[in-house]
């Protein structure tokens, strides 16, 4: 598992690494009121990509990879990537 994410400035997903990380436009504008999109997250274990929201960004809650397959699970603490064991 990739341990610090990249921060990508252009929207080209065939590009995207795994542990790479694009800021929506539109961040906080879509999805749950409470805790909206923010960002679109390359899987830092597989590069599954997948959207992410503010508070699995700010590190308040686990984030898992978007594909069915992968059981990464982990947190963004400063974008670096802390690997967490599955429940």
């Amino acid at each position: 598992m990739v341990a610090e994410l990249s921060i990508v400035t252009e929207w080209l997903p065939e590009q995207m690494e795994p542990g790479s990380i694009f800021v929506l436009e539109n961040a906080g504008a879509v999805g749950d009121q409470d805790d909206p999109y923010w960002a679109v997250l390359s899987c830092p274990e597989c590069g599954t990509l997948g959207l992410i929201t503010g508070g699995r960004c700010a590190a308040w809650s686990r984030s898992s990879a978007g594909s069915n397959v992968c059981p990464a699970q982990f947190v963004i603490e400063d974008e670096q990537v802390v690997p967490r064991q599955p429940n």
